[in-house]
């Protein structure tokens, strides 16, 4: 039984929350290491064939998901860059950080909102509450990511998660 993803939107902020069948450890290691997340980060049929990672305050993630799933149509072969500049980190407890959509030199992409985002690794009846919480700029630009289908790309990010963990 997986358990499923709670969405809430709380004015500019996106809460996200769901239990993970193993130790908040566990969980915050999947999250921190390179390795780790080229085995599930993006939603199902992408790939992670850049993940240039820093995991310290101040360090920077640097990554490139693909589209390699020639039944996803006009998204086969396309590439999406993010960037992340991490703020607060609580080993195995806490990430915060901010995140932008960016170009494969880094540069944050023009017009495209970002967000800051704390995530909690809670443990939970032996398991994981991971919590989530991205604000965004505005509520305009909180609309403008959902439009895009992150909801689904997140839950289906996170479905990976859960199998990658189980492994």
């Amino acid at each position: 039984m997986t358990n499923k993803m709670v969405t809430k939107v709380e004015g500019n902020v996106l809460v996200l929350e769901r239990v993970f069948n193993a130790p908040p450890e566990l969980v915050f290691r999947a999250f921190s290491d390179a390795e780790h997340l080229k085995h599930w980060w993006g939603p199902r049929g992408w790939t992670l064939p850049v993940c240039n990672i820093d995991f310290r305050p101040g360090g920077v993630w640097h990554y490139c998901m693909k589209c390699v799933d020639e039944n996803q149509g006009d998204f086969f072969g396309m590439e999406s860059w993010g960037k992340a500049i991490y703020g607060e980190i609580v080993h195995g407890e806490k990430i915060a950080y901010v995140d932008y959509f960016s170009d494969a030199e880094g540069n944050e992409a023009e017009g495209m909102p970002s967000s800051d985002i704390v995530m909690e690794f809670l443990p939970f009846e032996g398991k994981t509450k991971l919590v989530s919480k991205a604000a965004y700029e505005s509520e305009e630009a909180l609309r403008q990511v959902v439009a895009m289908g992150m909801e689904q790309g997140i839950t289906e990010t996170w479905d990976r998660l859960e199998e990658f963990l189980q492994q």
